[in-house]
């Protein structure tokens, strides 16, 4: 069956003359629904604004569920008898922090900053209501399922998906009169075929829609989502040295020489390293890491840190900024305080080869 689509500055009108057979979580729709139009629209989310920009559309004679939304940016992919439609709607851009480093953020605050991606999905088949629901879970499930593989800072896993809407749509069973919709004839379904497909066609419409956001995070972001502050990282490193070198300008080649730092791509990694290792301890996803009394490869990793910085020289500033673990490295768990105390302890060693 081909859909007509009618696109508007105000909204989407997804339109089958035949009827949908639809079931999702809109904000007009009662759950279950016969309809001949699906409409995204741009409006307050709540019933009666929706339903009032839904009907609008030049198909608006016909019976529809409607769903209200800051941004109608869309995409497709089709596969055969599956077309997804894929809205995104995102606060987050990417600024430059340096020539070399970049950092998400948004004009709302992450406080009230929003990305979703939402979806409605059709399929060209008639698909009775039992099965549209355990459609509309495999979806659901498929998701959150990506979108954990990703590993997102956690400042935007806090603001992903909070306003995403979800429809899945079949066709209407043929006959005459008044559809009864629980004792109509449905095709018969291969459904381990189909749940392959469409949780493959989710998946890949959740990485095209980062893709064509362009939205990708970088070490910045990482420190963020930890409480991280560069501006804290300086405070630690001036909190050992003597007195008299603590100076605006000994604190401004800190600051550079930690943003130099955290643009080489094995300080990054080591970086990185550290913080998953943080967050499966953290999260008990690894059942052997429940005693850390013994270990010692947390330091191991901070001195990596420090010794790609600076090298062999900068293992003794490390040993000293462990130990006092100044400032913002007091607060750091367990893998994390040695990781950057290795970061200070290098950026310090190199500040001061270089003033000598």
């Amino acid at each position: 069956m081909k859909l007509n689509i009618t696109e508007k500055d105000y909204g989407v009108c997804i339109n089958n003359p035949n009827y949908f057979l639809a079931f999702s979580d809109f904000t007009v729709s009662d759950g279950i629904d016969i309809v001949e139009n699906v409409n995204i629209v741009k409006s307050k989310n709540e019933f009666k604004p929706t339903a009032k920009r839904a009907e609008t559309f030049n198909q608006s004679q016909g019976s529809y569920i409607a769903q209200a939304t800051e941004s109608v940016k869309y995409f497709t992919n089709t596969y055969d008898d599956l077309t997804i439609f894929t809205f995104i709607d995102n606060d987050i851009v990417l600024e430059d922090f340096t020539d070399q480093l970049q950092v998400a953020n948004s004009s709302k605050g992450f406080g009230d900053a929003n990305i979703s991606l939402s979806h409605v999905i059709y399929i060209d088949k008639t698909i009775s209501p039992k099965d549209l629901l355990k459609i509309f879970k495999l979806v659901t499930n498929t998701k959150a399922r990506t979108l954990a593989k990703m590993n997102l800072p956690l400042h935007i896993e806090n603001i992903l998906n909070n306003d995403d809407f979800f429809a899945v749509l079949a066709n209407v069973p043929e006959g005459n009169g008044e559809l009864d919709i629980n004792n109509a004839s449905y095709d018969d379904i291969d459904f381990d075929d189909l749940n392959i497909r469409i949780a493959d066609a989710v998946e890949i419409s959740i990485e095209d829609a980062f893709e064509k956001l362009k939205l990708t995070f970088g070490i910045l972001d990482y420190l963020v989502s930890e409480g991280i502050l560069i501006g804290d990282l300086i405070e630690a490193g001036m909190e050992l040295l003597d007195e008299n070198d603590v100076t605006s300008e000994m604190k401004d080649k800190m600051e550079s020489q930690i943003l130099k730092s955290l643009s080489d791509v094995n300080v990054i990694m080591l970086l990185v390293a550290a913080i998953r290792t943080q967050q499966d301890i953290t999260g008990n996803r690894v059942r052997e890491l429940n005693d850390l009394n013994n270990i010692y490869s947390d330091e191991v990793l901070g001195l990596a840190v420090a010794n790609q910085i600076a090298g062999t020289k900068a293992i003794l500033n490390f040993n000293k900024y462990i130990e006092a673990k100044p400032g913002i490295i007091w607060g750091l768990p367990t893998v994390l305080d040695d990781a950057f105390a290795g970061l200070i302890a290098g950026c310090v060693s190199k500040i001061l080869e270089e003033k000598r």
